[in-house]
């Protein structure tokens, strides 16, 4: 069970409750499941009973219980745990690895990996000055819309619904993609930056921290078939990875992204993404004498992985993921 199964059952157990009449409240479009925080246990943890409470008018606890029961029979989920205010802890079966389920959904989605329905039918218009910024950000946004089932129409013209604080002066210096990042990854609240820090290769500048990530990912996927091994997804010697949060909340990044026309949240879960990818790759080659192990092949298999979050959410920004860097 990958996140994002055990996502829409811990959903359907709130759309049972609701239809059941236990619960009444509206049905949340998504589920957040995450790792269980300090005091929790399990495999996953989700706050869902502590936001249906208040709405509910039931105490957070006395939420959890109710789902508690409904998903504790769900295909897959070994126990759950109620602990605190009322956060559920979920166990899954122990045959069930949950990093190597995401990192199969991953490879068999591809760049498309996160993309969902949640616009499905829906048209965003959208109304910009004529100002640069306005439309690199209105042009993220109908890629974003579009990656959620949408479609999104731009006009320019007052009043505006996508005003972000204009960029001080011409970003074309920058160069396409550093131009891109410097209006897309501030918040649009915020004064973009048109500085040549967007060009330094170092590690103070995020947007080389993630292309240079990508690249990276893609050298030890090389490295690694001229030793004559592949990606194979299975237990990498470390379930709680760092990686697997970033990972399994892609798509709700996605989605947020899209809904709130805030293309900065994704760079800033790209950003996430390669802080967290880069620890892991010193060890997905074998060193000295070592033979390819299994291992080396599941954290082979999870590198990859994050490489494809990050060429996709890269393309959605209209950033190119370089191969080499």
């Amino acid at each position: 069970m990958t996140p994002v199964e055990l996502s829409r059952a811990v959903l359907h157990a709130v759309r049972c409750a609701v239809d059941d009449g236990e619960l009444r409240v509206t049905v949340p479009e998504r589920v957040v499941v995450s790792e269980p925080g300090p005091g929790g246990c399990g495999d996953f943890a989700t706050t869902v009973a502590l936001q249906l409470a208040r709405p509910a008018g039931q105490p957070p606890r006395r939420v959890a219980e109710i789902l508690r029961g409904r998903l504790a029979g769900a295909e897959g989920v070994r126990d759950v745990v109620v602990t605190g205010a009322g956060f559920l802890n979920i166990s899954l079966e122990d045959q069930v690895d949950p990093v190597a389920g995401l990192v199969r959904e991953i490879r068999e989605k591809g760049a498309r990996y996160g993309h969902g329905d949640a616009l499905a039918g829906q048209v965003v218009a959208l109304r910009v000055p004529y100002e640069v910024r306005a439309e690199v950000v209105a042009d993220a946004v109908v890629r974003l819309v579009a990656a959620q089932g949408g479609r999104a129409t731009v006009e320019h013209g007052e009043p505006a619904n996508l005003r972000p604080v204009p960029a001080p002066e011409d970003p074309a210096p920058l160069g396409a993609d550093a131009a891109q990042w410097a209006l897309l990854h501030p918040a649009p609240h915020d004064r973009p930056r048109i500085t040549a820090d967007h060009l330094v290769q170092r590690e103070g500048n995020p947007l080389f921290r993630v292309r240079y990530a990508h690249a990276r990912v893609r050298s030890v996927s090389r490295n690694a078939g001229r030793l004559g091994f592949a990606a194979e997804p299975g237990p990498s010697g470390d379930t709680k990875t760092a990686l697997f949060t970033p990972l399994a909340d892609h798509p709700r990044i996605l989605a947020g992204a899209a809904i709130h026309r805030a293309p900065d949240r994704l760079a800033r879960h790209l950003v996430t993404v390669a802080d967290a990818v880069l620890p892991l790759l010193p060890s997905v080659l074998p060193v000295g004498e070592e033979k390819p192990s299994a291992a080396h092949r599941a954290r082979l298999a999870l590198a990859e992985a994050a490489g494809t979050v990050l060429a996709g959410g890269l393309s959605l920004l209209g950033i190119d993921a370089p191969e080499h860097l």
